[in-house]
């Protein structure tokens, strides 16, 4: 067990530091390989994920899967390419059944929940999916009006001015009579987050935000899901490879390993790629850099 030092801390070419109590972690190896970062202040939890197993048919993609997502979290699914990071957000958000093992919104078992508790249980997600997911048919106030109209009785007055604070919130007041092949990738992302804000979710899944978006426009995104972290108090959980983005926002983290086909580490980024020992986080975690060294 490794353990982040309380107080001052002198490091080579810095000045001294002070780290909060609050942000002590115990970094701990469980006998079978797995590194698990534990806040010395436990955190309240929002999501628990519990012995999952994930397969099609008979094909397993991820099992034994167990972690837990703390409120206020900026929590990374991260891995290679293939290992299962989208589907297991599948199963987070009630898009596909588990093989075996729970998912846990506090103290509620999602897959043991009746319908009507499964559907109170969703609306309180807000999902942006890799493409922004936006109708083409339909301008940008039309697609983050569209759960308003659904799932609230709000008169149409109230529903724009909604619909035009949440656009404005992801930069883009101004453009709510744009359509979507109107504008850029990165704002069709904006956009698209601006409807997965849209009934004051609890919990932002994001499924590779960054992808097809250019350094400078993903630098962006990353800040502004800080931004609405901070303003919404949201629990936030992102699927991603992007190192950039995986060190810049998250503070809590999975990793799923293809070959073994389970998590093999789980904690804060920043402290697995300083503490771990294995070789595929390494790997992982320094891709790219290595070479330009």
């Amino acid at each position: 067990m490794f353990r982040r030092a309380e107080g001052d801390a002198k490091l080579k070419g810095y000045s001294a530091i002070r780290i909060p109590k609050s942000q002590m972690i115990d970094l701990v190896v469980l006998s079978n390989g797995i590194v698990v970062n534990e806040p010395m202040n436990q955190k309240e939890p929002h999501i628990i994920v519990k012995d999952l197993t994930m397969a099609y048919g008979d094909f397993v993609v991820m099992r034994d899967l167990s972690f837990t997502v703390a409120r206020a979290d900026v929590f990374i699914i991260m891995g290679g390419s293939g290992c299962g990071k989208s589907t297991l957000l599948r199963h987070m958000i009630g898009l596909k059944s588990p093989a075996k093992g729970q998912v846990f919104y506090r103290d509620t078992s999602f897959w043991e929940a009746g319908p009507v508790e499964q559907d109170r249980i969703m609306r309180s997600f807000g999902v942006l999916y890799q493409s922004g997911a936006l109708w083409s048919s339909m301008t940008l106030a039309e697609n983050v009006a569209l759960p308003l109209e659904q799932y609230t009785k709000l008169n149409p007055g109230g529903i724009r001015e909604i619909v035009s604070f949440k656009l404005s919130l992801v930069g883009l007041a101004g453009f709510e009579d744009f359509y979507p092949a109107e504008i850029s990738g990165g704002m069709r992302k904006r956009a698209g987050l601006a409807r997965a804000m849209a009934l004051d979710p609890e919990v932002l899944f994001f499924d590779e935000p960054s992808a097809g978006l250019d350094p400078i426009s993903a630098h962006r995104l990353d800040d502004l899901i800080l931004e609405l972290r901070e303003s919404l108090g949201a629990t936030v959980v992102v699927v991603t490879h992007e190192l950039a983005s995986i060190f810049a926002i998250g503070n809590n983290s999975v990793f799923l390993d293809p070959e073994t086909r389970t998590q093999i580490a789980q904690g804060d980024p920043n402290q697995l790629l300083a503490e771990s020992e294995d070789p595929r986080i390494h790997s992982f975690l320094t891709r790219g850099v290595e070479k330009k060294t």
